[in-house]
């Protein structure tokens, strides 16, 4: 199930994909290494296929659901 955000959130990186798409009008393939792990971004829209167009310090791409997770998500707590 993927999840699901609201544009104009905040999203964090928590897997790198194997390559990166942008979200330009004819998107490109781009090496991964264009955003970090624990990077933030924001949601700019929902494309078809389950992917998100987030902004980056470096631009905007397009994300699948299983790579980000919303910033405003509470953190697992280890003391339970």
């Amino acid at each position: 199930m993927s999840e699901e955000f609201t544009i104009g959130s905040k999203v964090r990186v928590v897997a790198l994909p194997p390559y990166v798409k942008t979200a330009d009008p004819m998107p490109m393939l781009r090496p991964p290494d264009v955003i970090q792990l624990g990077e933030e971004g924001i949601v700019l829209d929902r494309r078809p296929g389950g992917y998100w167009g987030v902004r980056f310090a470096r631009g905007a791409f397009l994300m699948d659901s299983q790579y980000i997770q919303s910033v405003n998500q509470p953190a697992e707590n280890p003391d339970g």
